[in-house]
């Protein structure tokens, strides 16, 4: 069964830094693409940042110079380093995965459970 398991959310103070991380496991034929995904309370989930196998970084406009993804492909994994975090950045964040399964060659998106971050003084 695969699955995504997310690490590294926390308190942080205004200004501070996390990185979080993501590995995918078990039964996966191929990852078209791994990111992140927030959400606040009372809105809809919303895109961070996503790396597409040989494609084009996408990130959204409020984390621009602020956040960084990183994948590794052979590891199945995917990072987000995020700096100069402000109150507005606390959300839950989740990890996605488009994939191919190993057992069924069929398109499948996957999430993680989501991990809490919070900036605050």
């Amino acid at each position: 069964q695969v699955q995504l398991k997310e690490s590294g959310g926390g308190l942080v103070q205004p200004g501070g830094s996390l990185r979080l991380s993501c590995a995918a496991s078990g039964g996966i034929f191929r990852i078209n693409s791994m990111g992140w995904y927030r959400q606040v309370p009372g809105k809809e989930r919303e895109l961070v940042a996503a790396v597409p196998s040989g494609g084009k970084t996408n990130y959204a406009e409020f984390v621009k110079g602020r956040f960084t993804i990183s994948r590794d492909n052979a590891k199945n994994t995917v990072n987000l380093q995020m700096n100069n975090l402000t109150p507005e950045d606390t959300a839950v964040y989740y990890c996605n995965a488009q994939l191919v399964v190993l057992t069924t060659f069929r398109n499948r998106e996957v999430w993680g459970q989501g991990t809490l971050v919070t900036v605050s003084s």
